[in-house]
C-alpha cells in the first residue's frame, strides 16, 4: 500500500522538495526505497513482526535513495529491534518501535535539523507514547488503534509546523516534502491496522500541496555538487573517523549500521550518504578506509534528478 501511495504522490512531493537541496526527487526517492522493501517482503516466508520489519529495513537501506530514503530506511531497521520475536503488533510495541526509530534517525545524521522528516518522526513517536501512557501497557487491538491514531495525528501537526521551522520553507510557503512522505507512510500503516481506507482529508490545507500549486523545486536556483551513496563494512572507530572527514568535505552526512552483527574483524555493514562538491573527494576518503559497494552518484539539481547512476 505504501509503495502505491508514494507512487501516486511522488510528483507533488518532488514539486515541494527544496530542502536540504532543491533537487525535486524526494517523492521518487521515497517511492524507490519503499519499493525495495516491498519486493524483499514479497519473497519472505511467513515470519514474526521483528523479522518482517528487519527484512524490509535492510532491503530499504541497501537500495535507499536520497536523504529521505536513507532516513526512512534507518528508521525501519531501528523499528525492527523492539519488535524482535513479536508474533503481533501491539500499542506498546509500536510506541517503542517509533521511539527507537526517531533516536536512530536523529543520530544517523551529522547535522539533524528541525522542520524535516526527523521532526515528523519524533512527533509520531511522542504521539504514540502519549496515548500509551494512559493505556497501562494494554496490548489489545483497540489500544493499538488508538496508538497509531495518536502517531498519525501528531505527525500531521508536525508536518504543518515544518513550514515555520525552516526559513527556506517559510519563504517558499511549502511544508517539508520528506515529512509529508513519512505522514503518508504512517497513514498506510494506520489503514492496515484499522482496516479502513486512507484518510482522504489527511493532506488538506498543507502549504504547496494542492495539485494546482506551482512546482517550487524547479524554480529554485540550480544546485552545485553531487550526492554520493554507498555501502561499506567498517569498525565503529573507522566509521566515526570517516564521518568526521565527510563532515569536513561536504554536508547532509548520514551514516548508519545496516545490522548489529559484526564480522570476524569487528566490522559492521554501513550505509553512507553525503553531498559533496565532487564525487572524487568523497570516494577518495571512503576508499581510504574500506571497499565501498552499491555506489551511486547523482547531480544535485532538479533538472538532473534522474541522471544519477550506479557504480557497482
Amino acid at each position: 500500500m505504501a509503495e502505491q501511495t508514494l507512487a501516486n504522490h511522488s510528483d507533488r512531493l518532488n514539486a515541494i522538495n527544496i530542502y536540504p537541496v532543491a533537487d525535486a526527487d524526494t517523492g521518487t526517492n521515497l517511492y524507490l526505497t519503499v519499493r525495495a522493501a516491498a519486493q524483499a517482503l514479497a519473497n519472505l516466508e511467513p515470519s514474526d513482526v521483528g523479522v518482517t520489519m528487519a527484512t524490509a529495513g535492510r532491503a530499504a537501506m541497501e537500495h535507499a535513495r536520497g536523504n529521505s530514503g536513507t532516513l526512512l530506511s534507518v528508521s525501519l531497521v531501528a523499528m525492527a529491534e523492539p519488535l524482535a520475536g513479536a508474533q503481533r503488533l501491539s500499542g506498546p510495541l509500536l510506541a517503542a518501535a517509533l521511539h527507537r526509530a526517531q533516536l536512530r534517525a536523529w543520530s544517523a545524521l551529522s547535522e539533524p535539523m528541525p522542520g524535516t522528516i526527523l521532526s515528523v518522526l519524533e512527533a509520531a513517536a511522542r504521539g504514540a507514547k502519549a496515548v500509551g501512557a494512559g493505556q497501562n501497557a494494554d496490548e489489545s487491538n483497540h489500544a493499538l488503534a488508538e496508538t497509531i491514531n495518536g502517531a498519525v495525528d501528531a505527525a500531521r501537526a508536525a508536518v504543518v509546523l515544518t513550514e515555520s521551522q525552516l526559513e527556506v520553507l517559510t519563504d517558499a510557503h511549502v511544508v517539508d516534502a520528506g515529512g509529508v512522505g513519512l505522514l503518508l507512510i504512517l497513514d498506510c500503516l494506520r489503514s492496515v491496522i484499522l482496516g479502513e481506507p486512507l484518510q482522504e482529508d489527511l493532506l488538506d490545507g498543507l502549504s504547496g500541496y494542492k495539485v494546482q500549486d506551482p512546482n517550487i523545486a524547479l524554480d529554485m536556483p540550480e544546485q552545485e555538487g553531487v550526492e554520493v551513496m554507498c555501502s561499506i563494512s567498517l569498525t565503529p572507530l573507522a566509521a566515526a573517523g570517516l564521518r568526521m572527514e565527510l563532515d569536513d568535505l561536504g554536508d547532509s552526512v548520514i551514516m548508519s549500521a545496516v545490522s548489529e552483527e559484526a564480522d570476524a574483524n569487528g566490522s559492521y555493514p554501513w550505509r553512507l550518504h553525503v553531498h559533496v562538491p565532487s564525487s572524487g573527494v568523497a570516494l577518495d576518503a571512503i576508499r581510504a578506509v574500506g571497499d565501498p559497494s552499491n555506489v551511486s552518484i547523482s547531480a544535485l539539481t532538479a533538472t538532473s534528478s534522474d541522471d544519477g547512476h550506479d557504480l557497482l
